[in-house]
């Protein structure tokens, strides 16, 4: 029997575990090994702070899901691998394997901007999510300027964009738009890059959508530090704030940079070739966020790099489920599926409207490329979201 340890249980890991025991059946033994009991749809974090869900609505125990399909869930924090022993070693012990999938996720950089952790929120955990709730409950009684943004380094700037767009929403519910200068600022070389390069039509519509919902904005920029009343630039410019969310640069885990043989890049991430599979150890595989992917364009003023959604990391983990089983069949033919080849596939929400990105490949050159706003209301992205809860409620793993 083969065995196969999966560490990190969200998108990828979920996917790449349940798949693996789904098509290996009795011959394949596959472990799960995550710190967290709870499955989180992250992409519906942006409307905790609101109230338009609350964590229960966006999440649910793994483990029952897990033993339904076959596969053995340990909830534990996976400390580090020996890669020569082919052993994880976890707070609940230690666990031999075959193969490995490292589908942790990212850790958050805070370190990178000085009084970052201490001043800005962010809005990519549920503790997070639940801090601005209040804060905001607490902003509506003193209202001011509020900076919504991304830091040098950053790759998910796609979160602070919806989170941008439902906040300027909310404060015309309460009355107290008008008391508000909201910025945003990126390190984009222009609106709507996402990390991807762009859209066509995608910088004309981001600015028309700034200049709609009176939104300042500066690109190019970084953050030089946040101070108790201010978010200074690295241009020097100094925005005044009352509130700030700031999405910061995405590291590898403790995992990976503790393990040295996975030889993970400066930031942690682990390196893979189209297969994703380590290119130099062959039963070992990446899915999902802590794979390195090196951005496709040169950022020419302010580095940053590229988006690590959800959609992606269910492709990676369906890709690497598939060439562990072939190659455990004896077939070393593999899949080969580069990030930058996985379908565009992603839904802004702004603000109870929302804009459907479409395109064949996530980086350039594309033959399809389309950003379709609809102004009424966010219908597919909720829509993306109860579909994709139902089936990973269920282990639909196997489903688009």
């Amino acid at each position: 029997m083969t065995t196969t340890v999966v560490v990190g249980g969200s998108f990828a890991g979920m996917t790449a575990a349940i798949q693996l025991k789904r098509k290996g059946k009795n011959e394949h033994r596959v472990i799960l090994i995550d710190q967290s009991p709870l499955f989180l749809f992250i992409p519906s974090l942006i409307w905790v702070p609101f109230g338009r869900r609350e964590m229960t609505d966006i999440s649910f125990k793994k483990e029952a899901v897990l033993k339904k399909r076959g596969v053995e869930f340990v909830h534990a924090e996976a400390l580090e691998t020996d890669t020569k022993a082919q052993v994880v070693k976890t707070t609940q012990g230690n666990f031999k394997y075959d193969h490995l999938v490292v589908a942790t996720g990212p850790k958050v950089n805070f370190d990178m901007v000085p009084g970052l952790a201490r001043h800005s929120h962010y809005i990519g955990t549920p503790n997070g999510a639940m801090k601005l709730r209040k804060a905001l409950e607490e902003f509506k009684q003193n209202p001011g300027p509020i900076v919504i943004g991304a830091t040098q380094e950053a790759g998910c700037m796609g979160a602070s964009y919806e989170f941008l767009f439902n906040l300027e929403k909310w404060l015309r519910d309460q009355k107290i738009r008008k008391k508000v200068d909201l910025y945003w600022v990126t390190p984009e070389d222009y609106l709507g890059h996402f990390g991807i390069d762009g859209m066509p039509l995608g910088e004309s519509m981001l600015k028309a959508f700034m200049k709609l919902f009176n939104i300042h904005y500066r690109t190019g920029v970084g953050i030089k530090e946040v101070t108790t009343d201010s978010v200074i630039l690295s241009t020097g410019e100094a925005l005044p704030y009352k509130l700030t969310q700031l999405m910061p640069q995405f590291v590898g885990v403790d995992f990976v940079q503790n393990s040295p043989s996975l030889l993970a890049n400066k930031n942690g991430l682990m390196p893979v070739d189209d297969t994703y599979r380590h290119p130099a150890i062959g039963n070992v595989w990446a899915a999902g966020v802590a794979v390195q992917v090196d951005a496709p364009f040169e950022c020419k003023q302010v580095p940053y790099t590229v988006p690590k959604t959800g959609y992606p990391s269910d492709v990676t983990g369906k890709v690497v489920a598939k060439n562990i089983l072939r190659l455990t069949k004896g077939n070393n033919k593999l899949i080969h599926k580069p990030w930058g080849h996985i379908t565009g596939l992603c839904v802004m929400d702004a603000g109870k409207k929302e804009v459907i990105i479409l395109s064949n490949r996530l980086f350039r050159p594309r033959v399809i490329a389309l950003m379709i706003p609809n102004l009424l209301y966010d219908f597919v992205k909720v829509f993306i979201e109860k579909y994709f809860l139902w089936k990973s409620k269920r282990g639909y793993a196997w489903l688009p």
